[in-house]
């Protein structure tokens, strides 16, 4: 299920939805990491590091970020991010092609930044050189998580009370929720239309 040979020619015919940002929009890019690991497709994730103030501390995420006024697009912003953060040249893998864009909802708040996800594949078992933003890095399988199979909920304090977030559980135990969740199933929506999210509590 969503082998890569799927994947690739699902992302050539993939017509991604796009926000038309404002001048004061803020744009970020990520990337959706993929290979071949013998029997399974893998994804990759990092786990951010522990920060003040930050509304994505210590989550689990795509590497990526801001868009600079250097970069040509919202592609080469996440290549370039990729590099920063966990010393990964994504300049040379094979690009798949781009997602559907994601609005930032941090704590439930909508902001003026939008988030636009690439996807590329890798061959091999490459080596990461994490920056002070990144604590791990993590490969996971994407069987259990199209499958429902590793779908979790964990209890988060937000805006002051206990609130109840649906997820996917990791092998060694992350969870990824919010955005990243969010993207992760447009993705396997993307690739199969009558793919069926977990049920949600």
């Amino acid at each position: 299920m969503f082998e890569l040979n799927l994947i690739r020619k699902r992302l050539v015919d993939h017509q991604p939805e796009s926000f038309s940002p404002e001048s004061n929009t803020r744009q970020a890019a990520v990337a959706v990491i993929l290979r071949d690991n013998g029997d399974a497709t893998e994804m990759l994730f990092i786990k951010r590091s522990e920060k003040e103030g930050d509304p994505w501390s210590g989550h689990m995420a795509f590497p990526g970020g801001h868009r600079d006024p250097a970069d040509a697009d919202l592609k080469a912003a996440a290549i370039r991010e990729t590099l920063e953060e966990i010393g990964l040249d994504l300049s040379h893998a094979d690009y798949l092609g781009p997602l559907d864009q994601q609005r930032a909802m941090p704590r439930g708040r909508p902001l003026n930044m939008l988030i636009a996800p690439h996807v590329f594949e890798l061959q091999g078992d490459p080596s990461f050189a994490a920056n002070y933003e990144v604590d791990e890095v993590v490969w996971t399988r994407l069987q259990p998580m199209v499958t429902g199979e590793c779908h979790d909920t964990e209890t988060k304090l937000m805006a002051g009370k206990q609130t109840i977030f649906n997820g996917y559980r990791l092998e060694r135990g992350h969870f990824v929720w919010g955005l990243t969740y969010r993207m992760v199933k447009s993705f396997f929506s993307m690739l199969d239309p009558a793919w069926e999210p977990p049920a949600e509590l």
